[in-house]
C-alpha cells in the first residue's frame, strides 16, 4: 500500500499533468493482459501522449477546478487517461485503432480544448482527417485558383507559338 506522501506526489503529478494538456481521454482498461497494456502504452506515445493509470479518486480530487473536472468525476472501475498536447484526432484515431483491435479497452470520456466530449464524440473525433491533412487540403484550395491562372496563362503563349510554327512550317508568312 502506497504511503501518504506518495499519493500526494501522484496527485500533485496528475493535477499537474491535467492543467497542462488540452485535450485528454479516458478509457477503461479492464481485463487487459499485461502486453495488451504494453501495446497501449507504445500506441498512445507514437500518436504524441502519455498514457496513466489513475486511481478513480485521485483523479477526481485532482481534476478540481480543470476542465477536465466534469469528466473525471464519478468515475467507477479501471480508469485510464490519455493526454496529447499536440493532435488530439492523432490520439483519438490511435486510441480507436486499438480499441478495435482489443475489445476490452473502452472509451469512457475526453476533453478536447477544454470541452467534455463522451464516447460517441471520441469516435467521431476519431474519424475526422488530421491536421497535417486538413492543412495540405487547405492550402490544395487556397492554391487551386492560382495553378488555373498560371496554366491560362501559359496556354495563351503556348497556342501562339504552336499557330506561328504552323505558318512558318507553311510557308504562310512572306519575308519582307
Amino acid at each position: 500500500m502506497k504511503r501518504k506522501e506518495d499519493k500526494k506526489k501522484d496527485l500533485e503529478a496528475l493535477r499537474s499533468e491535467l492543467e497542462k494538456a488540452p485535450s485528454l481521454i479516458i478509457g477503461s482498461y479492464e481485463k487487459m493482459t499485461v502486453a495488451q497494456d504494453f501495446a497501449l502504452r507504445k500506441t498512445v506515445r507514437e500518436a504524441g501522449g502519455l498514457y496513466q493509470v489513475v486511481k478513480n479518486n485521485i483523479a477526481e480530487i485532482a481534476s478540481q477546478g480543470t476542465p477536465s473536472e466534469k469528466a473525471l468525476t464519478g468515475m467507477k472501475g479501471m480508469t485510464s487517461v490519455a493526454f496529447t498536447h499536440a493532435d488530439p484526432v492523432a490520439l483519438a484515431k490511435a486510441l480507436s485503432k486499438f480499441a478495435k483491435e482489443v475489445p476490452t479497452y473502452k472509451f469512457r470520456a475526453g476533453v478536447v480544448e477544454g470541452r467534455v466530449i463522451n464516447m460517441d464524440d471520441v469516435k467521431a473525433l476519431a474519424d475526422m482527417p488530421s491536421k497535417e491533412e486538413l492543412f495540405s487540403k487547405l492550402l490544395y484550395l487556397i492554391n487551386a485558383p492560382a495553378t488555373m491562372l498560371a496554366r491560362t496563362l501559359n496556354g495563351v503563349g503556348r497556342n501562339l507559338a504552336v499557330v506561328v510554327d504552323q505558318g512558318v512550317k507553311e510557308e504562310k508568312f512572306k519575308s519582307a
